[in-house]
């Protein structure tokens, strides 16, 4: 409450800091004037001479009174800047009140979701120029190496991402040089520096917040959050501060960033439920946030270049999922057969594998059954699609990708090829994904036959006991059999 001795006190804290090379805490006092809100009378719980005394303590008066005692101010030019001042603030407010009301509900979600895609599809297919990709990958560009997995095509998108994007930083817990939990990061540090690639405080508070201050500031951020248990210890910092400070600035600011997390189960031998969670309902429920799920390699390296163009031309923030489990698949169908394995597409064909923010995948053209899945449901509706097809009905795939926002464009247009439809859904019975597709369905007037394949409503334990409680692919071809009848 006193500027002269707050000034004083902080000048010795900086001294003791510089000279003793050790922290020191400035403890400042002051005092709360009027109620906390127009209904909080606090005559009700606070005496008249207690109000009193915080009023005779009120900063503005006391820095006054300094000013006057100082002569570097009269009361009557501090009382006519006052009044200035006041008069002011309150033709603004007169004007605010004469201002437009929103008037529908298309007006009040606007800047919620402010996407370009035109723009995006434009922006996600750009490339460095030759040289400094070759700089990039030594030499060595990824679209002339082997077939690649998951994981592999994530790092090569990454950092063919770095060299074209100088704002862009990625980091998180142990990404560095370790190159993350998985090796998904392997690299990238030693070809781009420490200043652009970095390890974090193991706290995804400050990992989440340290991408808030560097969207804001006009960088690019690709936090990584080691495991999708580990994300709702800091959810209110994409909830409460990153998807809402567009809808609360009416689009002024934006919190750009592409938070990048290992999330799914059914990891081989590691287990528990912080390194295997399938909750993703605390997610969804985000207004205007992006969540990518790719499961194989192609569709993560062009999901991942689209969610970065979305950052940095709409201020978006997504939630890139990526399945533990299939970072390093290679086989779909048998040991040896390299299914799960894509080739990194050149950045010439960049532009006709650009992925919609809300576009599916659809494998096959069976018009027997439409099997609508994800992530590592991918792989497990597949095999079982094709064990069907042997049997003669005609069974099609389609992969969501985006789990936020729902492609339902695509989802009717495939259950109407077919009228049977089965959601296999490796999250959770309660709040996962079926719950949204069935109802969008049900809203849109499909009268076909629906039927559902969910992990149970359960935390996912060690070891084996993880089979009773996860969708298996047996549970997927017991269902779609039920379904065909």
């Amino acid at each position: 409450c006193d500027l002269a001795a707050a000034y004083d006190a902080a000048v010795r804290a900086v001294r003791h800091v510089r000279e003793r090379r050790s922290p020191a805490f400035l403890h400042l006092t002051t005092v709360r004037l009027m109620g906390h809100a127009g209904s909080d009378v606090e005559q009700a719980y606070r005496t008249q001479r207690e109000i009193r005394a915080d009023l005779e303590r009120d900063p503005l008066v006391r820095t006054a009174e300094l000013l006057v005692e100082a002569g570097q101010r009269t009361p009557e030019e501090l009382l006519r800047m006052y009044e200035s001042e006041r008069e002011h603030v309150l033709r603004l407010a007169l004007e605010t009140t004469r201002s437009a009301r929103l008037g529908s509900a298309k007006e009040v979600m606007e800047p919620i979701a402010p996407r370009k895609p035109e723009l995006i599809a434009k922006i996600s297919p750009m490339a460095a120029p030759a040289p400094e990709r070759d700089k990039a990958f030594a030499g060595v560009l990824p679209e002339h190496d082997k077939p690649m997995t998951l994981s592999q095509a994530i790092n090569r998108t990454l950092a063919d991402a770095l060299a074209v994007y100088p704002e862009m930083t990625v980091f998180g817990e142990d990404v560095a040089k370790k190159g993350g939990v998985y090796g998904v990061t392997r690299g990238l540090q030693k070809r781009f520096g420490g200043g652009r690639v970095f390890d974090t405080l193991l706290d995804e508070q400050a990992i989440l917040g340290l991408a808030l201050g560097a969207g804001v500031s006009g960088l690019l951020p690709v936090p990584e959050i080691q495991y999708l248990a580990y994300l709702h210890n800091a959810l209110d910092q994409i909830r409460g501060e990153a998807a809402t400070l567009s809808f609360f600035s009416r689009g002024s600011y934006t919190n750009p960033m592409v938070v990048r997390v290992a999330g799914y189960a059914y990891q081989k031998g590691f287990g528990g439920h912080f390194h295997n969670d399938n909750a993703v309902g605390a997610l969804r429920d985000i207004p205007g946030l992006v969540i990518a799920s790719p499961a194989r390699p192609d569709d993560a390296a062009a999901m991942l270049r689209t969610c970065l163009a979305a950052a940095r031309t709409s201020g978006s923030v997504s939630v890139f999922l990526e399945p533990i489990a299939l970072y390093h698949t290679r086989d779909l169908f048998e040991e040896g057969d390299g299914g799960w394995l894509a080739p990194y597409a050149p950045p010439g064909r960049w532009p006709e594998t650009h992925v919609p923010i809300g576009r599916a995948r659809s494998y096959g053209d069976g018009c027997d059954l439409t099997i609508v899945t994800f992530g590592n449901g991918v792989r497990m509706s597949l095999r079982a699609a094709v064990r069907l097809t042997q049997e003669g009905y005609g069974c099609r795939v389609l992969d969501l990708r985006w789990l936020a926002p729902l492609p339902m464009d695509d989802v009717l247009r495939a259950a109407e090829l077919t009228g049977n439809v089965l959601i296999a859904d490796e999250t959770r019975h309660t709040g996962g994904v079926s719950e949204g597709i069935m109802a969008e369905l049900v809203d849109a007037g499909f009268t076909g036959k629906l039927a559902r394949v969910t992990s149970s409503d359960s935390f996912i334990p060690l070891g084996g006991a993880a089979e009773h409680v996860l969708l298996s692919e047996a549970e997927i071809e017991q269902a779609a059999r039920k379904l065909l009848g």
